[in-house]
Formats: C-alpha cells, structure tokens, sequence
C-alpha cells in the first residue's frame, strides 16, 4: 500500500561519517519517538515510521558547536500522523527536533490535496485590494505606536494616517489590552476617527486592531470588532497558538494580517513559515522584516518569503508579502522593485519620526507608493 508523504527537509550539522545514522535517528524521532525494535506491528513500521528520502550537502554550514558540515535530510512524513490540524502539522514537521539545536527546518512539500483540510486565505491579494478600491497598486501600511500611548494621542494618529491615505492603519503588535489603552475604548475610537476621515477624503482606509489573547480573550475582542464593523486585524500566529490562529481564519470574517513575534524563536525557515504556513492556516497578508532594516534577514531570504506568499499553491489565493522593520520612505522605489506591485510596504516608526510633520510625510509616503 502506498503512504502518502509530506517531505519535509532538515539542515543538520554532523560529521559525515555519522549523517547517515543521524539522518535515521531523526526519522525516528519525528514520528515514533521509540526504538523500531520495539515496534511488533508491521503496519506502523512500514506506514507510520517516517523514511529517509534523501541526503545531500548542505551549502551553509550548520550550527554544531564543533563548526562541522552541514547536511540536507529529506523525510518523508506520512500525512496521516498530522491528523490534517495545525498544531499536530507543525508538532509532526518540528516538534521534537526543535530542541535539537544541530536541526533546522528548511522547507516542506506536501502532496497534492492535502492543502484542502485548512482553509487557506479567505481574501487574499484579490480581497485585499476590493476592500481597498486599489485594484493594481501596490499597498500602504504603517502602525500606531508606541504601547503606553494614551488613547487620544492614537486617535489623533490614525486620523492623521487615514487623511493622509495611508491604505492599511494597524495597531502595534504591542499594543494589546493594557489598562493605559484598554481593547474595548480603543477600538471604537479609533475606527470612528478612521471612519470620519475616510467620509471627508473619500477613501477607503482601514483600521487593523491587534487581536491577542486567551480564547475567551479573542472572543471579546472580536464582537467589539464586529460591533465596530471592522474588516481587518492583526494577528501574531506564534504568540495565539497556530490552531487558534485557524479558528479565527474559520469564524471570523476578517482579513487577517499576520504578525511574525516569535517566528524566529524556532529554527524554521522563513519562507516556509512566514511564507507556506501562515498562507495555509489563513493569512491574507504576512508581515517579514526587510532586509537593510532592523534584522538580519537577507534579501534572497525576504524574496523567498514573497514568493511563498504568492506561488501558485494547491488552489490557495496568493497573499500580500508586508516588508518591514525600519524601513524608510526613501526606501519605497528599491522595495517596489524588489517585491513587485502586489505588495503592501508597511513603514511605522519611519514616519513618526517626522514629529509634527507627519502629515506631511505621510503623504509623501502615500504618494511615492502611488507614482510607482
């Protein structure tokens, strides 16, 4: 009987006298996490065991404390230990080599059909750009900040966003449900100001909250949405819990945008989690640093991401790639060039930093997006 596979490629530091046997051991691991001589039952043996499909050399090199070489493993999981849910996906794909600090998921390729048990993005670049009335631009984005802001000086912001227009106007990921600006006044304060400048330009802004928190949390926070009639927030996957961040996919009715906070805590490849996966359980659009900003990534690494988002992909509607994280309006030119007009550039503390000029620049950000 043939077992459908997710291939799922690992890079491990090890000597190469001893990959062979490594590369064994982790299949073991990330399947039966037991000794197969223990196992008397051919059928899990044979079918849930998971198989070394290849190894090559690895052109970086691993993270061994001893600086050895690095390998390419290829295992191929069966689909059906993932039980078609995200936390068990990523558990199958990570879970327990993720403490195995010689280990790093570098990407997966999953058989035909099996994107069709997660529901993928709701509105996509397609959605996005309805919502927006921009049909072939690319998309502006900024933040208000910082957390501890009271709630005048945040509505005082995202007016001035909003007039300037700004396409997307979303909280910090910071900003969550702190007593300095609780979810509940916030919310609807600044939607209404975001409202009233979209009656006096004409415009179409729209106001992304941070949703965050425990289930009941999530809840709340999502009828205060609705109440609002939002049509957008920000969520961080890694910090809800992927399976909740599916759910909120499935019941809310919002355009997510999501957040990489934690993202780099495991040791995944960008492209395939910020890219891939996020794309899989339910983002519209991904947030990833730039390169030149405040990270480390590099461009090969951020244009990887982009095209994870938006490949042809099983059916899946492609979704905005969000550069990030120190960005510049001087910047705009060499961002579009690099990612494309099905791009949303989000540019924060890069425009608050002109003070009582904001406005201004914001404008002038909004504009520069617009003459590309």
């Amino acid at each position: 009987m043939s077992v459908e596979r997710i291939l799922a490629t690992y890079r491990i530091a090890a000597p190469a006298a001893d990959i062979e046997a490594r590369a064994r051991a982790l299949a073991v691991e990330q399947s039966v996490e037991m000794p197969l001589e223990a196992i008397r039952d051919a059928r899990v043996r044979d079918e849930v065991v998971a198989t070394v499909e290849r190894i090559l050399p690895s052109p970086a090199r691993g993270r061994g404390a001893g600086g050895e070489g690095a390998f390419e493993v290829t295992l191929g999981l069966a689909v059906g230990t993932t039980g078609h849910e995200a936390s068990q996906l990523a558990n199958m794909l990570f879970g327990n080599c993720s403490l195995q600090p010689e280990v790093e998921l570098v990407d997966a390729d999953f058989p035909p059909g099996f994107a069709d048990a997660f529901p993928g993005p709701e509105f996509g670049i397609a959605g996005l750009r309805a919502m927006l009335a921009a049909p072939d631009r690319p998309l502006t984005c900024t933040a208000l900040k910082p957390q501890g802001s009271t709630l005048d000086h945040l509505v005082h912001l995202a007016r001035t966003f909003a007039l300037a227009g700004v396409d997307v106007v979303k909280d910090d990921h910071g900003l969550a449900n702190q007593a300095s600006c609780p979810f509940a006044a916030r919310v609807p304060a600044v939607q209404q100001a975001v409202a009233e400048a979209n009656r006096e330009t004409g415009g179409a802004t729209l106001y992304a909250p941070t949703l965050s928190g425990d289930p009941r949390a999530l809840a709340g926070q999502l009828q205060v949405a609705r109440d609002c009639g939002l049509r957008i927030a920000l969520v961080a996957p890694m910090l809800v819990g992927l399976p909740v961040f599916v759910e909120l996919r499935r019941e809310s009715g919002l355009a997510l945008l999501a957040h990489p906070a934690l993202a780099g805590a495991a040791r995944i490849a960008p492209a395939l989690l910020l890219g891939k996966l996020f794309r899989l359980f339910g983002a519209d659009a991904t947030i990833f640093p730039n390169h030149g900003g405040r990270f480390s990534y590099g461009r090969d690494t951020c244009l990887a991401i982009a095209a994870a988002s938006r490949d042809a992909w099983e059916g899946l509607a492609p979704i905005l790639p969000v550069p990030a994280g120190g960005m510049g309006v001087e910047r705009v030119p060499e961002m579009i060039a690099d990612y494309g007009r099905d791009t949303m550039l989000l540019i924060g503390g890069g425009l608050l930093v002109a003070g009582d000029r904001l406005a201004q620049r914001s404008r002038e950000f909004v504009e520069k997006v617009r003459r590309s």
